[in-house]
């Protein structure tokens, strides 16, 4: 592991050492203890994200928010239902609030909630749609494949080739996704492209973001010319190891 992808790894690593049992990190912590260079990045990223962290938790609701709420509920004349009653609603607002700025200042976490994470992780369950087929997918495909290729490099992605070739394509947001699958020991995976600047409101540079809902586990990154997301079936550990 060079300090390249050791970056990409600790990308996603959580301030507070919340991670640190998790033994998708081990590697890349060793070495950033080992390399002071690495070492001292890693030290700027955390403690950036723990500032972050902790703007986050000193944020309020707005003044008046349960007053007015209240209001509205007396306006209305009616029992609100349980779920609609005043102090869920007033804890609901709170949350919504929470969210939009965690959205705003923290834009790596809020990534595993991006149109296209979501769409990969539930078009990875239909096995009968995907497929692929050209001289450039099976080059990718065979990348992919091979036990030595760390995703977290730069691979080897030509984008109008792919989408002419036969890679299969579907829409997001009215946006153009390749779509590309491969297999490592056994279990398949789904490898989702997308240009950087088809989704603007994205960072375009991203470390790891990791989502699971269950059924599919997938990882997000973009490396500033495309953005990338694979899902699988397989667990977090098993798709951290692909980086």
């Amino acid at each position: 592991m060079n300090n390249q992808e050791a970056k990409f790894i600790l990308g996603g690593y959580r301030p507070g050492g919340h991670d640190a049992g998790d033994a998708m990190f081990c590697e890349a912590l060793k070495q950033a203890q080992a390399d002071p260079v690495l070492g001292a990045w890693f030290a700027r990223e955390q403690a950036h994200d723990a500032a972050v962290a902790a703007k986050l938790r000193e944020i309020a609701p707005p003044a008046g928010l349960r007053e007015a709420i209240l209001a509205g509920a007396r306006v209305s004349g009616t029992k609100p239902a349980a779920w609609r009653r005043p102090v869920w609603m007033a804890m609901a607002a709170s949350v919504a609030v929470l969210i939009g700025v965690t959205a705003a200042l923290w834009p790596n976490r809020a990534a595993a909630t991006a149109p296209l994470t979501k769409f990969a992780m539930a078009d990875a369950l239909e096995i009968s749609k995907h497929g692929g087929r050209g001289a450039a997918e099976r080059e990718l495909r065979g990348d992919l494949t091979e036990a030595s290729t760390r995703l977290s490099g730069r691979l080897p992605v030509d984008f109008a080739a792919l989408a002419k070739t036969g890679c299969r394509t579907v829409d997001v947001d009215g946006q153009t996704v390749l779509e590309v699958c491969f297999k490592r020991d056994g279990t398949w995976f789904h490898c989702y492209i997308a240009r950087c600047g088809d989704f603007p409101a994205l960072a375009a540079k991203q470390g790891p973001v990791f989502a699971e809902n269950g059924k599919i586990s997938a990882v997000t990154w973009a490396d500033g010319a495309h953005r990338f997301v694979v899902a699988g079936p397989a667990g977090r550990e098993t798709i951290a190891r692909l980086l």
